[in-house]
């Protein structure tokens, strides 16, 4: 979502430095500072490089991890805050926020949830989340962008674990295989978002660059595999990434349909299934 409710109209070039400023006490990276206050980490660059401007609700919650008043990114003269900071929270209440959200949204699906529901699991006021996300469509980007961050990492370490390309693909078939409680509200989460997706464009936009780096991922380990010998010479990865995923989508929605005991069957049928799939279509004869 893309807005210029910018508080006060503030200087785009002082605010950035202030903003600068919070982001070097803070000790991190541009990236995890991003990460920190649930933000497009493109969006934090192009608004610190004065080619973008903060929105209010970016702001608040750049003031609220920072610790300083949002008077003091602006300039002005300082003003009391809607919330305090969540004392002991780790992450700082925007991202507690953003992971109850998409808790909620897993357990309930996003148009069941309201903001009051998103409250409580905070064990905060209906005003405190607004005043992070003023609207819902901010909190389901915010929700997307973080279910987008964890997912990569999770892969990026399950990738480094891995000896060969053949290990890697192994270790990502099992990632995306939903057997755990975890890995099934990761599921649902994505599923609701696919929903959500063919109405929103923000979101839809969202969900096709988030795929495409998915699907990015398993074709650069299906070129390393070829390059080592251990996946046939002939495929074209870029197809057979394509053909992958979109099987893992289709087998992960059918057990996601199961519940109960049957459901862990429906998840060791699938696992069984996509490697028989790799087996004859992809590895190495």
């Amino acid at each position: 979502m893309e807005t210029d409710d910018v508080l006060d109209g503030a200087p785009t070039v002082d605010t950035a430095a202030r903003v600068r400023e919070v982001i070097a006490a803070a000790g991190v990276s541009q990236r995890e500072f991003a990460r920190r206050v649930v933000m497009d980490p493109s969006k934090l660059s192009r608004s610190l490089s004065g080619t973008r401007r903060f929105t209010a609700a970016e702001l608040a919650r750049i003031a609220d991890e920072g610790r300083v008043d949002v008077g003091r990114l602006l300039g002005t003269r300082p003003r009391e805050k809607a919330a305090a900071p969540a004392a002991g929270v780790e992450g700082g209440r925007p991202l507690q926020i953003v992971r109850e959200t998409v808790r909620l949204i897993a357990e309930h699906g996003f148009h069941a949830v309201r903001v009051a529901d998103i409250a409580r699991a905070c064990a905060t006021s209906s005003a405190a989340i607004h005043y992070h996300f003023p609207g819902r469509a901010e909190l389901l980007e915010a929700a997307v962008r973080w279910c987008m961050d964890e997912d990569t990492a999770r892969r990026a370490a399950r990738l480094a674990e891995a000896d060969d390309a053949a290990a890697e693909l192994r270790q990502l078939i099992a990632l995306q295989t939903p057997r755990t409680a975890q890995q099934r509200r990761q599921w649902a989460v994505w599923l609701d978002l696919w929903a959500e997706a063919a109405r929103s464009t923000t979101v839809g936009r969202l969900h096709s660059e988030y795929y495409r780096q998915w699907r990015e991922t398993v074709a650069d380990v299906l070129r390393r595999g070829v390059g080592q010998g251990v996946f046939r010479a002939g495929i074209d990865p870029r197809a057979a990434a394509l053909t992958l995923t979109a099987l893992i989508d289709g087998l992960a929605t059918h057990v996601l349909s199961v519940d109960g005991p049957a459901s862990a069957a429906a998840a060791d049928a699938m696992h069984a299934a996509l490697t028989n799939h790799v087996t004859h279509t992809i590895l190495a004869p």
